[in-house]
């Protein structure tokens, strides 16, 4: 071999490392300042504090000094109900903190930190993140378009690591390009599905056209199941009770009524192999109330032992639409 050989084979090696190599975190970070405008008011124009067994826990507008903010798709809210961990459907993982007053009312974000999943890249198919769950230091991602799920190593405040990606266990041939996961979520212990990894599609229909979604135990063993669909709702995230049963968070658009969202409570003992589930409508919500294109869902509990779901909207990096972030507390019916 050639010295010149030998020093191209160097090289040539050298790229091959360095392209397997981890992108550093420090590199990746994107810091911004997000301004926040508070919203006390779910109803437009109205005091209205009660919506059924909901009642309104306050909200923000908010706005990026980075052009990368928004489009966001999924949401993960911590335990001390701060801390957060967010994913952009443009191929990002977001951090921060929601800032609250002595009532517990959410004032603005800060800390706030954007970083690519991968590579960066200008292809969405590869990028477009959509459900997020939590499960101790592992964070399960779910992508549309090229479907698969994927699981990221959390370490503190750097950059979450991949550790593995996988097909969904449906069959693949069905899911819409663009009508995928939406949702990832892990059941509680306590609870019939006991920690498996539940994952419903914002559209891909069954036989039925009923929505398709999994059941993933933690040996690996899954089955499929199915969610009602009804009234032009599509699915676009959902979180577990503390009780075990499923909140799903639900989206129509069209033409004539604009945007709506829907919470709908499904019993955690009628998700079983082959099962179509449906469930209690908690709240529905049109263009009369501070709503936008909500897509991402959280479910902490408060001090006081009272379910909090946290909800956020996916922007579109769209001048007509907002960010917002949207929290109720399930207290139960009116009295």
């Amino acid at each position: 071999m050639t010295q010149l050989a030998h020093t191209s084979l160097i090289a040539s090696a050298m790229v091959v490392l360095l392209a397997c190599a981890p992108a550093r975190a420090a590199s990746d970070a994107i810091e911004m300042t997000v301004t926040s405008r508070v919203i006390t008011h779910f109803r437009i124009g109205t005091n209205q504090e009660r919506f059924g067994p909901l009642e309104f826990a306050g909200g923000l507008e908010m706005n990026g000094s980075s052009r990368h903010f928004g489009a966001i798709s999924g949401l993960q809210l911590f335990d001390d109900q701060s801390r957060f961990l967010a994913v952009a459907d443009t191929g990002f993982f977001v951090t921060g903190r929601i800032e609250r007053d002595d009532d517990h009312h959410p004032t603005g974000l800060s800390s706030v930190v954007m970083r690519h999943m991968g590579a960066a890249t200008n292809e969405k198919w590869k990028t477009d993140a959509e459900g997020l769950t939590v499960r101790g230091d592992i964070a399960h991602v779910s992508f549309e378009r090229e479907h698969r799920i994927s699981d990221y190593r959390l370490s503190g405040d750097d950059a979450p690591v991949l550790l593995r990606t996988a097909p969904p266990p449906v069959p693949m041939r069905e899911l819409r390009a663009n009508r995928g996961f939406e949702t990832v979520s892990v059941a509680p212990a306590a609870s019939p599905l006991a920690d498996a990894l539940v994952g419903i599609t914002e559209m891909s229909l069954d036989a039925n056209r009923n929505i398709m979604a999994f059941v993933r135990k933690p040996d690996g063993k899954s089955f499929q199941f199915s969610v009602r669909r009804s009234d032009e709702f599509d699915i676009t995230d959902g979180d577990f009770l503390p009780d075990g049963d499923m909140i799903l968070l639900e989206r129509r658009f069209n033409i004539t009524d604009g945007v709506a969202m829907r919470l709908r409570r499904i019993r955690s003992g009628d998700i079983v192999e082959g099962a179509t589930v449906d469930g209690e409508v908690l709240l529905e919500a049109d263009l009369f109330y501070q709503i936008d294109n909500m897509e991402g869902l959280s479910i902490t509990v408060d001090p006081d032992g009272t379910p909090r779901l946290t909800i956020i909207s996916d922007d579109n990096h769209s001048l007509l639409q907002r960010n917002l972030l949207l929290e109720f507390r399930l207290v139960g019916e009116d009295g």
